[in-house]
């Protein structure tokens, strides 16, 4: 019997509204932007994948999904290898940058991945079987989440408040913290530092164990401190956290780190690609890797990326970006089939409003999403809402995350924060 085979391919850059969240290099922008790919096969199957939808990511989907017909959707090799050359011959070679903060030398695995997350829906989907189960079997029916609380405006100038309201004290930051917990059940808690001198966040932090004793908590300011002050921080923040996330720029800072405290330290920021493993672990620089398929290469590899770091004794939990619904049940079937992945995932998912699968599959409960028992992902396709935020992006002006250029639209003399402290 002849397998199914690619028969077209459709990328629909979509945009929702974003609140002002705070950060190291400005603030959000008032939409976030995202891929949603569809691959369509001639036995009438659909996979899904997401991705980020700047300009220049966009450009490179698009030169991927014209190629891509014809492909057999289980050869994912054949698959990096189409990729790969794409890249080389119509897009151009070179690294990439998303948000200001991530920067990869090569995209090929940022422009593979929501191919080959598409790819393994197919599968599961024709074989009737959820996407854990491709990647080796859930080992967990629940896949924990922390609640990630941001310094934040009241709302984006020039627009209404919020739900969420202003957050930029200890008191608000508790308040907000409260509004997830109550909301979603979140177990632990993850702030997004970088923002306010180091002191004021070591206070919001404390705030928060007065509140939550029993929470386990993480701190992430994206590099806004030298190495002195984030020895500092962990001398003071020390039995408080769980790991500081990123306190440092670079490979060699978070060693300098590291050498002097005890406090566990976790990266987004200096390992984000295999060829960033070999040197953080010969320098001891981190404890524990968030992963994130779509930088890493999609679920095969970030499932590669569990067995390293189990063999390394290294802990893993699961970086986020602003995302929707199909993200989510792929970073869900990920966790869930990682045995060694059990530090709370980090999810953007409360602070959107809208989304573009259908409901009824995922949700918080506990803080914590029940893994889709359905075929491939498990999630559908809401046609509306595609078209609506399709619309929307269309219509907002937003084409790249631009955090420090919208900053300095507000506040002219915006400088980003790295290394500031």
């Amino acid at each position: 019997m002849s397998r199914s085979r690619i028969s077209r391919v459709v990328v629909t850059p979509v945009a929702f509204g974003d609140p002002p969240l705070l950060n190291v290099v400005g603030v959000h922008q008032p939409y976030a932007l995202r891929a949603i790919v569809e691959l369509h096969t001639d036995s009438g199957l659909l996979g899904l994948g997401e991705t980020y939808a700047d300009e220049a990511h966009l450009a490179r989907l698009d030169a991927v999904a014209t190629a891509l017909p014809g492909h057999d959707p289980y050869d994912l090799h054949g698959l990096r290898r189409l990729v790969t050359d794409v890249r080389g011959r119509e897009v151009g070679g070179g690294g990439a940058s998303f948000g200001g903060m991530l920067d990869v030398d090569s995209a090929v695995d940022t422009v593979y991945s929501p191919f080959e997350v598409a790819s393994l829906d197919l599968q599961g989907r024709e074989a009737g079987v959820p996407v854990s189960d491709l990647l080796g079997g859930a080992v967990r029916e629940r896949v924990p989440f922390s609640g990630y609380l941001f310094y934040k405006w009241a709302g984006h100038p020039g627009h209404a408040d919020d739900a969420w309201g202003e957050a930029l004290t200890p008191e608000q930051v508790v308040a907000q913290a409260h509004r997830m917990v109550d909301g979603w059940g979140f177990g632990s808690l993850k702030l997004k530092g970088g923002v306010f001198p180091p002191e004021e966040e070591c206070a919001a932090i404390e705030a928060l164990r007065d509140a939550f004793p029993e929470m386990p908590l993480r701190l992430d300011p994206n590099g806004a401190w030298t190495v002195e002050t984030s020895l500092e921080v962990a001398s003071r923040l020390a039995g408080v956290v769980e790991y500081l996330e990123d306190p440092t720029p670079g490979i060699e800072g978070m060693a300098a780190v590291a050498a002097g405290t005890d406090v566990p330290l976790a990266t987004n920021m200096c390992v984000i690609a295999m060829e960033h493993l070999p040197p953080a672990i010969a320098q001891d620089a981190v404890q524990v890797v968030l992963s994130d398929h779509h930088l890493w290469g999609g679920l095969r590899k970030s499932a590669l990326l569990g067995g390293i770091t189990d063999v390394w004794g290294l802990g893993l939990s699961m970086h986020s970006n602003s995302h929707l619904g199909v993200s989510l049940a792929a970073m869900v079937h990920l966790a869930a089939a990682t045995p060694n992945l059990t530090y709370a995932c980090d999810t953007h998912y409360p602070w959107k409003t809208q989304d573009v699968v259908a409901d009824g599959v995922l949700s918080f409960s506990g803080g914590s999403v029940a893994v889709p028992t359905g075929p491939g992902l498990g999630v559908d396709l809401d046609r509306d809402a595609l078209g609506e935020l399709h619309e929307l992006y269309l219509s907002c002006g937003v084409r790249r995350r631009e955090d420090t250029v919208y900053m300095r639209s507000i506040e002219p003399g915006f400088t980003p924060n790295t290394s500031r402290w």
